[in-house]
């Protein structure tokens, strides 16, 4: 709205309306400021924990309010209306990422949990939404580490890789979700480092030009859309730091996921979520990893049961891969904090630390060695 503002009254002052930085600032800071005001008013309004009673530390959730996601999403609603440059293909990824919050906070609010079954249908389907609008806009022209070439990837190609890099993001966030902060601070540490990428190099020819990397004029309605995002669950952040207040549940994971693997895609590389978001992946993602593996090796008639669950004599005849898959628990979060005997304090700003060490480094590898 701001935009198209801007846009037609541009021999005056409301010309600053069509510039995308300033709308990225105002929607960043905006989405923040209406978040705060609005967490602590409403979130008495949303279902309550149940606490993980497996899950070292899991019951000091109990009671919380959970599910904040949805009052994100609400409060980001006229935020993105008035910033983000009217879009069809960003409308349709929005659309998307409403979807899987509505899918999470159902969860959140059911007294029994939804199958993995159920969940997974109704992922793929706002992913493969997602994949198809980012097909629009010419995401679909791929870049790859290794070559400097540009790869015209067909619709039949692009909407199956694009739904599973989503998945990997959406699911890889929601496994992190289990140390107060821990979540929200790697998943807006990702989405502001791709809105950054979006916007300066992307979407602006000359650096796009320099790096060798294929330049998208429409990126930066992107980035606006990732930075304000990133300002709500920033807000949401002030709540949940230790000891939380309130919890984002899977409306807020999935959505926070789901935006980043959108961010990943709009840039034109899906192994970038290996590089901006590689904590997030080891995290999580790995843990998605090892029950898949699990699963197979159970279907192929191996004993998937836990090493320590075992006799002495069963444990030491066990496949090998079985054992060291269960001699490492995930989300790695919960190894550090069991085996390792780190504090919450201490996970939070170390996997942070790495993070932030991670995204340059990993960057600088995939730009250069072209």
């Amino acid at each position: 709205m701001l935009y198209l503002l801007g846009k037609a009254y541009f021999h005056t002052f409301l010309r600053l309306f069509s510039s995308h930085i300033v709308l990225l600032s105002i929607g960043g800071l905006g989405a923040a400021i209406l978040c705060w005001f609005a967490l602590p008013r409403f979130w008495e309004r949303l279902p309550h924990d149940h606490g993980k009673a497996l899950v070292q530390g899991g019951m000091a959730s109990k009671g919380k309010p959970t599910g904040a996601g949805v009052i994100l999403a609400c409060c980001l609603a006229p935020v993105l209306i008035l910033v983000v440059p009217p879009d069809l293909p960003v409308f349709l990824a929005t659309a998307a990422l409403y979807l899987m919050m509505l899918f999470g906070y159902l969860d959140d609010r059911s007294a029994v949990p939804w199958s993995e079954g159920r969940k997974l249908v109704l992922d793929i389907a706002c992913c493969v939404l997602c994949a198809c609008a980012l097909y629009l806009t010419g995401a679909n022209d791929i870049w790859l580490p290794l070559t400097k070439r540009v790869f015209h990837t067909p619709f039949w190609l692009y909407v199956p890789v694009a739904t599973l890099c989503l998945l990997i993001a959406v699911n890889s966030l929601n496994c992190s979700d289990g140390v107060d902060g821990l979540a929200g601070s790697l998943g807006i540490m990702s989405l502001l480092s791709l809105s950054a990428l979006l916007y300066l190099a992307l979407g602006y020819k000359p650096v796009a030009e320099y790096l060798l990397l294929p330049h998208y004029p429409d990126s930066a309605k992107w980035a606006i859309l990732g930075t304000t995002i990133s300002g709500a669950f920033a807000s949401y952040l002030w709540y949940n730091a230790e000891p939380s207040q309130v919890l984002m549940g899977d409306a807020g994971s999935r959505m926070l996921g789901m935006a980043i693997g959108g961010a990943v895609l709009a840039t034109g590389n899906p192994l970038l979520i290996f590089v901006f978001a590689p904590v997030i992946f080891a995290n999580g993602g790995t843990g998605l990893v090892k029950l898949i593996l699990l699963r197979i090796f159970k279907k192929c008639g191996c004993d998937t049961t836990p090493s320590s669950q075992l006799p002495p004599e069963e444990a030491a005849h066990q496949n090998i891969i079985v054992r060291e898959l269960h001699s490492v628990r995930f989300p790695l979060h919960d190894h550090c904090r069991r085996n390792k005997g780190w504090k919450n304090a201490q996970v939070l700003m170390r996997f942070v630390l790495i993070q932030a060490f991670l995204i340059p480094i990993l960057f600088a590898i995939f730009t250069k060695v072209r």
